[in-house]
């Protein structure tokens, strides 16, 4: 997983943990979006890549967390 890896973490399976008490029954397992739809009829193309995408948002997610005041002990 490349966030995970974007912050130096090679085993990311010690960091997850699925609860299984969250899961909701009619969950699907697996979702997709495309924007063909987008692409075809608005003639749009993305300007971000997936992977860069995902360094933008770990990058923000590090920023945000560096702001917030630590408190001592």
């Amino acid at each position: 997983m490349s966030q995970f890896n974007h912050v130096g973490i090679t085993d990311w399976e010690k960091h997850v943990y699925l609860d299984p008490a969250f899961n909701r029954p009619s969950e699907l397992f697996c979702l997709q979006g495309s924007c063909q739809k987008a692409q075809d009829k608005l003639k749009w193309r993305p300007t971000v890549g997936f992977e860069e995408l995902v360094r933008m948002m770990v990058d923000a997610d590090l920023a945000r967390l560096r702001a917030v005041p630590k408190t001592g002990a």
